[in-house]
């Protein structure tokens, strides 16, 4: 398909999804440019994928620090002519294994949680929406999780961070939809890529298929790309201001 053909996307932040992201854009016609803070784990990830050929380039783009965002937003412009779309995928998970409570928590935890995850999708915005308005609109999408929705008695700074990410959707949404901009959230569930499955065993895997109404299986990178690509593309000029669960339903919310 070329759903995303003439369109030129920014992809900040790599790993099992992100890596997915890349290849069905790239597939859909899309001119890529990934941006990770490990610039080596970024080729390595998108294996056989052609890099530097005109349709796919790799390069540093650390979420948290803006000269680096600036930078990979203007070689995207640089090489192909304007940018159309960001996708804004990176997080901090520094409070994964901090199980406690608000009183309890260390706030230079929370402090770092947010640095990357608010405030770095805010700089990933900044930088990008000029060049996007300057194309005359796009789209914008952030991926984030049901953590910001969801009941816990722990985690509040990734929590806090992804409902952080919602509201800086919805405001995009509604500022700059008068200028052909659209902007959304994907809220991606248990997503089974190589390095959470290399991680992990049965019991994982059946833990989560206990949350979903699918049983047969749990989510894949594929699943989170596929629904960013109709996002990106022209078919799905009439959704904005949007927060989409893609968890298998383990999330039902009006």
């Amino acid at each position: 398909m070329d759903r995303l053909s003439n369109k030129t996307i920014l992809v900040a932040g790599a790993g099992g999804i992100g890596s997915e992201l890349v290849r069905r854009y790239a597939a859909e016609g899309a001119n890529v440019v990934l941006g990770d803070a490990n610039e080596k784990a970024a080729e390595t990830a998108l294996g056989g994928l052609e890099k530097g050929s005109g349709r796919v380039l790799v390069t540093r783009l650390d979420g948290s620090d803006g000269a680096s965002i600036d930078k990979a937003v203007e070689l995207a412009c640089t090489e192909f002519g304007g940018l159309d779309g960001l996708h804004a995928n990176f997080a901090s998970f520094a409070d994964g294994l901090l199980q406690v409570g608000v009183l309890d928590l260390p706030l230079d935890i929370y402090d770092e949680v947010m640095r990357v995850n608010a405030r770095g999708f805010l700089l990933c915005t900044q930088a990008a929406l000029p060049r996007i308005l300057a194309r005359g609109g796009g789209s914008i999408i952030y991926t984030s999780s049901g953590a910001a929705h969801a009941p816990s008695p722990v985690r509040a700074p990734y929590a806090m961070s992804k409902a952080a990410i919602h509201a800086l959707m919805r405001v995009v949404a509604t500022r700059h939809g008068p200028d052909n901009v659209r902007a959304n959230v994907v809220a991606p569930g248990v997503i089974l890529h190589q390095s959470l499955a290399d991680a992990t065993g049965e019991e994982f895997r059946q833990w989560a298929l206990s949350r979903t109404p699918i049983k047969s299986r749990l989510g894949r990178p594929e699943d989170i790309a596929a629904m960013s690509a109709l996002l990106m593309s022209d078919e799905g000029s009439y959704i904005t201001g949007q927060v989409i669960s893609v968890d298998g339903g383990s999330s039902m919310r009006p």
